[in-house]
């Protein structure tokens, strides 16, 4: 009897262990796949496009002068993040070799081997293709081609022709990151109008300032991967002194918006105030030698966006509807 208790023992024994085994395998293969979709959604720098969705969900409710449906809206920013995914993840292709150089870039997937470049670049061509298709599809063929042209722009005008060979780099391949608002208009009205295109040149504006002061602090980097930012071409001052005319071009381009009757009163003041508080911080990089002023401006002009684009849907939509 002894005997058989001793095997009944040693088999429940076996059985804890290899249940123990299965669930200690099953953990490492969640973890695994876990660190899998990290890997690919780094890809697509989610930092990045979540701001891109922002502007364009906030450019539909302005053009529809309500907020948008659902039905509407979801395949919209679907689509938008598939085509943003789609140019940064080949961008990352692209850049891998500079990328493991640049300390700011080191740790991203392709660099530290999570990803292989081949599954990178196929990742991103599908990425491009399921972005035009949804927007084809659920929403107009005109969103579908103006998302994949910025695509195109970025990785062919911005990422192989400017970003390696041009101090203006930036200025350009920035036109890029000003489309997703061309697209929420389209995907509205089916169109395009004058506003859209000054919703366009407020972005396209907006990027010099906010790049320039973040390659400002990232200077060592760009000069040891060989990137001709401004900063390492012009030096610092002349670097100081553009990102001031930037961000009164920008005051300017933002202006216009009221001057065309497009947007009300509460957009003026709040448009104002925006601009002023980048102007300042301008003003005090280009008056001061110290890289805190940079940095301050760099994470002031990301709320500025979301905020100016969240002024005008109160603008347009909430407080002063057509």
């Amino acid at each position: 009897m002894e005997s058989i208790q001793h095997i009944e023992q040693a088999e429940q024994a076996a059985q804890v262990t290899q249940v123990a085994q299965v669930a200690v395998e099953a953990t490492r293969e969640i973890a695994t796949v876990r660190q899998t979709i990290a890997s690919y959604i780094n890809l697509i720098k989610p930092h990045v496009t979540v701001l891109l969705l922002g502007v364009t969900a906030a450019t539909m409710a302005i053009a529809r002068q309500t907020l948008p449906p659902l039905a509407l809206l979801i395949p919209t920013l679907l689509g938008g993040a598939m085509a943003a995914g789609s140019a940064n993840c080949i961008n990352c292709y692209i850049d891998r070799d500079i990328d493991r150089i640049m300390s700011r870039t080191q740790r991203r997937s392709l660099p530290a081997g999570r990803v292989q470049p081949r599954q990178a670049l196929l990742f991103g061509i599908i990425l491009a293709v399921s972005a035009f298709a949804i927007l084809t599809i659920f929403v107009n063929l005109l969103s579908a081609v103006l998302a994949c042209s910025a695509i195109l722009f970025y990785v062919f005008v911005y990422t192989l022709g400017l970003k390696r060979t041009s101090t203006q780099n930036i200025v350009i391949g920035g036109a890029a990151g000003a489309v997703p608002v061309l697209v929420g208009w389209a995907a509205v009205t089916n169109s395009l109008s004058l506003t859209a295109i000054w919703l366009f040149a407020l972005i396209f504006y907006w990027t010099p300032p906010h790049f320039w002061a973040l390659s400002l602090l990232i200077q060592r980097d760009y000069e040891k991967a060989g990137v001709p930012m401004l900063p390492v071409v012009m030096g610092e001052k002349e670097t100081r002194w553009q990102i001031l005319l930037y961000s009164l071009l920008l005051l300017a381009v933002s202006l216009v918006l009221f001057a065309t009757r497009a947007m009300g009163y509460f957009y003026l003041l709040s448009s104002l105030a925006l601009n002023g508080g980048l102007l300042y911080l301008a003003f005090r990089l280009w008056h001061s030698q110290s890289k805190k002023w940079a940095r301050t401006l760099f994470w002031y002009s990301n709320m500025y966006l979301a905020a100016i684009f969240a002024v005008m849907v109160l603008d347009r939509v909430i407080l002063f509807p057509f």
